[in-house]
């Protein structure tokens, strides 16, 4: 006999509880807001819409099913099954968080923070939940396939991201490097620069987006690539403020990955990293000579639309 379906509710420690962690009581930390002209009510009001979400969201899981709850910074430690059915309860960014430890199983987001959050991703209200999570597994219930981006070192340690990936140095100083498109004839270029971030769709929304604007993607112009949708297989790659010097070039500095393409860097630094959607503290480490291959991975993100 096949197992249940079992939920999987994903939450975040909120501000509030972060807030009285640090202070010791509730008291204590309205009085450091006051002092600095903020009001604690807005964000304990902001707990409150949370706490109410998560309790609807847990009424609403059949009977039938299995349940448990996992907090953010415990995903590295936590074992999902095929059979899950992950309801992410929070904001977007709570999504990407998940989502490399995913493999294939259907995520349903919930905004607790309608307004505040943009939706991209929590696309439901808690309310939906009740109707939602029994059709999780009907034939009409649909779902989008949210591409994601993997790096692989040549040592076989591998990174996973569902918005983009960033190499370069910690704390974001000059990296050196050099830089290949395999589907470039072979043509590398050695670099020194703030570090390369390769992104997919649904990163277009975020990180990706700010760069891309920057050069002036927003202004109608022909300048560097158009960003994918969240679906596309295309992947897009900008280099951060690259340095120019008698060594290092600049040449390479953005431009698109198709479904097949990799970009190739290779560390010529004492210490490079790299990290999957803003999460430093879960890098992979990359010493001198090393390479590492980043492109389009064969997973992708389940979203119940």
């Amino acid at each position: 006999m096949s197992l249940a379906p079992r939920a999987v509710l994903v939450h975040r420690t909120t501000e509030y509880e972060e807030l009285v962690a640090r202070h010791g009581t509730h008291g204590q930390a309205a009085f450091f807001l006051s002092s600095r002209g903020r009001d604690i009510e807005e964000v304990a009001e902001r707990h409150r819409r949370t706490r109410r979400a998560m309790a609807e969201v847990t009424a609403a899981i059949p009977l039938i099913w299995r349940q448990t709850r996992v907090e953010r910074a415990d995903l590295d430690r936590f074992l999902f099954a095929p059979e899950d059915v992950v309801v992410v309860v929070g904001q977007d960014g709570l999504v990407a968080n998940v989502a490399k430890y995913l493999a294939g199983q259907p995520v349903v987001g919930i905004d607790t923070d309608p307004g505040r959050n943009p939706g991209v991703l929590v696309r439901h209200r808690p309310a939906d939940a009740r109707l939602l999570l029994p059709s999780v597994f009907a034939a009409g219930t649909g779902t989008d396939g949210l591409t994601m981006v993997e790096a692989v070192a040549d040592d076989t340690q591998r990174l996973l991201a569902l918005n983009e990936i960033y190499l370069g140095a910690a704390g974001h100083q000059t990296a050196r490097y050099r830089l290949g498109l395999d589907d470039d004839g072979g043509a590398v270029e050695a670099q020194a620069s703030s570090g390369v971030l390769v992104g997919t769709g649904t990163g277009a929304t975020g990180w990706i987006r700010s760069v891309w604007q920057e050069r002036g993607g927003g202004d109608g112009g022909d300048r560097g690539p158009r960003l994918p949708g969240p679906t596309e297989d295309r992947l897009v790659w900008f280099v951060r403020e690259a340095w120019p010097s008698p060594a290092t070039g600049t040449s390479l500095v953005a431009g698109e990955l198709a479904a097949g393409g990799r970009l190739t860097l290779t560390v010529e630094s004492e210490r490079l990293i790299a990290f999957g959607d803003g999460i430093e503290s879960d890098a992979v480490e990359l010493t001198w000579g090393q390479r590492v291959r980043v492109g389009r991975a064969e997973t992708a993100l389940r979203l119940v639309g």
